[in-house]
């Protein structure tokens, strides 16, 4: 019983990543983040989730991720799209594995022993939606300091 319940999560998760991998694949769901990034200054990175939040509905930290994979290196800089923990997140698609990290450290992004760059002093966030960051940033906390 356990192995047919799951087979039919194994089948929902497959048709989920079909149906992410057909939208994913649309020209015009590309090119959306394809813009953003190319605005990105150098020395400067949005996260994956950064750029879907901006994006909207349709658009996940994963699948903004799978679409930087396909971005053109001579027009998009796609190496200065970082995971949340400001780390990059290439090593296992990239060859050489350390690539991104030394070209983002040729643009003046300085990585941490552990890999991790300030996203605080390196986060770069489009001038449309900076007021729209800094009032989530100033909500009041549930938690105490």
């Amino acid at each position: 019983m356990a192995d047919s319940r799951r087979g039919t999560t194994q089948e929902k998760r497959v048709r989920k990543l079909e149906a992410d991998r057909v939208t994913q694949e649309s020209a015009g769901y590309r090119e959306r983040v394809f813009e953003i990034v190319r605005r990105i200054p150098v020395g400067r990175v949005m996260t994956y989730g950064q750029i879907a939040d901006i994006l909207g509905e349709g658009y996940t930290p994963r699948t903004v991720g799978f679409v930087m994979h396909a971005a053109d290196e001579e027009t998009t800089p796609w190496q200065r799209v970082i995971n949340s923990q400001g780390a990059c997140s290439t090593g296992r698609v990239i060859l050489p594995p350390d690539k991104q990290q030394r070209m983002l450290e040729a643009e003046g992004v300085e990585f941490d022993a552990r890999g991790r760059c300030d996203l605080g002093r390196y986060r770069w966030t489009p001038e449309e939606f900076e007021e729209a960051e800094r009032e989530e940033m100033d909500q009041p906390s549930l938690f105490s300091d």
